[in-house]
């Protein structure tokens, strides 16, 4: 990068929230753990109010994730740093949780896995990489980008998501600034101004928790109106551990109203799948039958009980 790049970035920063400094933690390195702690949790107590302020484009973005799945495509989160960290955790997340398949929900982050345990240097500057990473994983326009980006200005992830535009692809940008420098138009704004972090410019603390709470929200809703769930239990969860296999027979015991030795033999006979389990008892009817039930309701369990 010139000189003249470089100062012109510094321009850029010194617009950003996140890049001020902090009048209410300027003697954080002067105070002892417990104040320091005290400091950083009244920061962390602001987040979700500014979360509050989103939440109409939250939900935007929940419904068109769940109409993007309903329809075939895919759930792509891309970003770098913390940000694609948050976007690929979120993605692998939701397979334990709510059954999905792993290629129905993907996070990208720039440098690729081996970056989620050691930052690459410079990563986020790279808009082909973006291109790159898109292309490889066969990017349609059936498909539903989520960009996130704390400081509204990474390379990497704005690439991506014009080159999603270019394809035809419903797009969002999770940003933690305000946009008024943002250069490009996605479908769905989510903006989440958090102000000055406790330290200045460590995007990984204030900005990280808002992107983790918005990504919570617009996966988690998706599930709901895709039909994973059932009231509030995770009804299509696959037992694929030993905390899962518990939990689904947990869930079938209080919703049923059975014994152990019942749950684990209904889930057995369910070939493990809650949702079908509680068809099959609810209705009295075999595993088949159960399942050909789901798919005529779409998945949705409240609509066959």
């Amino acid at each position: 990068m010139s000189t003249n790049e470089r100062e012109n970035l510094i321009s850029i920063l010194r617009k950003l929230g996140t890049e001020q400094t902090n009048p209410d933690t300027v003697d954080i390195d002067n105070l002892p753990p417990l104040e320091i702690v005290r400091k950083i949790n009244n920061e962390d107590k602001k987040v979700a109010l500014v979360v509050e302020q989103a939440l109409p484009k939250i939900a935007k973005a929940a419904e068109t994730a769940a109409q993007t799945l309903r329809n075939g495509g895919r759930i792509i989160y891309i970003g770098a740093g913390t940000s694609g960290r948050l976007g690929v955790l979120d993605a692998s997340e939701c397979p334990p949780t709510f059954g999905t398949d792993p290629k129905q929900i993907i996070g990208l982050i720039s440098g690729g896995y081996e970056t989620l345990i050691l930052s690459k240097e410079g990563a986020e500057d790279r808009e082909d990489w973006a291109v790159d990473d898109l292309k490889k994983i066969s990017l349609s326009s059936e498909d539903f980008i989520i960009g996130i980006a704390a400081s509204i200005r990474t390379p990497y992830t704005l690439a991506g998501i014009e080159f999603a535009k270019l394809i035809g692809c419903k797009t969002a940008l999770i940003v933690c600034n305000e946009p008024s420098i943002l250069k490009i138009k996605p479908d769905i704004l989510i903006s989440l101004p958090v102000g000055p972090e406790a330290i200045t410019g460590s995007t990984r603390m204030k900005s990280g928790t808002a992107q983790k709470m918005a990504l919570n929200m617009i996966s988690t809703t998706a599930m709901i109106l895709v039909g994973k769930t059932y009231g509030n239990l995770m009804v299509d969860l696959q037992a694929n551990s030993e905390k899962l296999a518990a939990r689904s027979r947990k869930i079938l015991m209080e919703f049923l109203g059975i014994d152990y030795t019942a749950a684990d033999s209904l889930l057995n006979s369910a070939g493990g799948s809650v949702k079908t389990a509680i068809v099959m008892h609810r209705l009295g009817v075999g595993k088949e039958e159960a399942e050909r039930k789901l798919e005529a309701a779409e998945g949705f369990l409240r609509r066959v009980l």
